[in-house]
């Protein structure tokens, strides 16, 4: 019996191209000033220096802004980077550059869960703290109450299936007692191999009913 629900963000909870389209870019273009301004920040210096542990080499700021930008470039899903680009973010929502996108199914489904007494949980590869901000900053209105817990890369990799067992220890659940989100396959594979059901958010595309995963068109398919 399902008794929690662990959800991704990107192309599940929330649009891609907000993250791609508009968050993105947005950390690309103020992160270098960022860091000149911050560098002296505990908690940026802080960071600063896990990317140059990263690297293995004893970077200065500019070089360090460079490896950042280079990293933005590449998608990579590194967690100074992710951390940095969160607290970039903070600055545009207070700003009000814009808010965070939720799909309107996923707002409702995610209320109607939590009014139900199921747990609900992110795992996404943008830091804890980026989550937050997008949940609390959203267009429907702040929904941090509606979650129990925020897991990122610390945990693991998504497609890892180590990480999701991890999840399920420090929730203390059974596996089987979860359920998780997504729209990505390897993700969905790796949830599965620890033992969690799925469902396969695929968003503005036909539903393959022979698919590995149950695939779904949005939260209202959600079935428990």
């Amino acid at each position: 019996m399902i008794k929690a629900v662990v959800t991704d963000i990107e192309g599940t909870t929330s649009s891609l191209s907000f993250v791609k389209d508009i968050l993105f870019p947005y950390a690309r273009q103020n992160l270098p000033d960022f860091v000149r301004k911050n560098f002296s920040d505990s908690e940026v210096a802080g960071l600063l220096d896990d990317a140059r542990r990263e690297v293995g080499i004893n970077m200065d700021i500019e070089q360090l802004i460079a490896q950042f930008v280079a990293w933005i470039d590449q998608d990579k899903k590194i967690t100074s980077l992710k951390s940095l680009q969160g607290l970039i973010w903070k600055d545009g929502y207070l700003q009000g550059a814009y808010q965070g996108h939720i799909y309107a199914d996923a707002a409702l489904r995610l209320k109607t869960l939590h009014e139900q007494g199921y747990k609900l949980y992110i795992y996404s590869s943008g830091s804890v703290f980026a989550q937050k901000l997008l949940f609390a900053n959203s267009e429907f209105g702040d929904l941090t109450n509606l979650f129990s817990g925020y897991f990122d890369t610390h945990m693991g990799g998504k497609k890892d299936s180590a990480s999701y067992r991890k999840i399920a220890e420090q929730i203390a659940m059974s596996p089987n007692e979860i359920l998780f989100l997504s729209d990505i396959k390897e993700e969905l594979d790796a949830a599965k191999a620890a033992g969690f059901a799925t469902f396969w958010l695929v968003r503005g595309a036909s539903i393959d009913t022979r698919a590995e995963h149950k695939q779904i068109a949005s939260f209202d398919g959600i079935e428990l």
